[in-house]
Parts: structure tokens; C-alpha cells; sequence
């Protein structure tokens, strides 16, 4: 199996970026402990705190898409026309330097 990288870039409605934070530290709370999850990071740009990013290492791509299904994830998509203003960026990556 080979590991994934995930890149999501998230950007709060203007005003709801305390509120946003708090549900993404809930989704980091929650998915740490889900099997398959190596590290799930999250930033908040130095300038504006209504934009954030996560940078995430999962076992696989199944564990990935596990995560998907999960009711923490599932409920922030739930909200994201309340919470967010425009789509999230997802980006997968591979590791090109060190490949296992």
C-alpha cells in the first residue's frame, strides 16, 4: 500500500471564523483516532484568520476514503454552505523525495 497526502485549503465565511475553527478542531480531535490516519495537521494562514489548511498522511487510499464516510466528516460537509465561502481545495499528493 502506498501512503497518501492530502492538502485541503478551507476559507471561513467572513465572520464565522471563530466558528469554523471550532469545527475543525473537532474534525482533528475526531480523526486522529480513526485507523489509518498518520497525521492530520491544521493551519491557519498568519494574515487571515479566516483562511485554513490541513495537511493530512493516511495509511491508503482506502483509509482515506474511509475517512470519507466517517459521521465528524460527514457532518462538516453537512455545513459547509453555512461555514464556508467557496469550495474546499483537495488536493492528493505523492511523495516523490523518499518513496517508499
Amino acid at each position: 500500500m502506498q501512503k497518501v497526502t492530502v492538502v485541503a485549503k478551507l476559507r471561513a465565511k467572513e465572520g464565522m471564523e471563530d466558528r469554523v475553527k471550532q469545527e475543525l478542531m473537532t474534525m482533528v480531535e475526531e480523526t486522529r483516532k480513526e485507523k489509518g490516519c498518520i497525521n492530520y495537521d491544521l493551519h491557519v494562514d498568519d494574515t487571515d484568520k479566516g483562511t485554513f489548511l490541513f495537511y493530512e498522511n493516511w495509511v491508503s487510499k482506502m483509509a482515506l476514503e474511509h475517512h470519507f464516510e466517517t459521521p465528524h466528516f460527514r457532518r462538516l460537509r453537512s455545513l459547509t454552505e453555512e461555514l464556508f465561502a467557496v469550495p474546499t481545495e483537495i488536493n492528493l499528493m505523492k511523495m516523490v523525495s523518499d518513496p517508499e
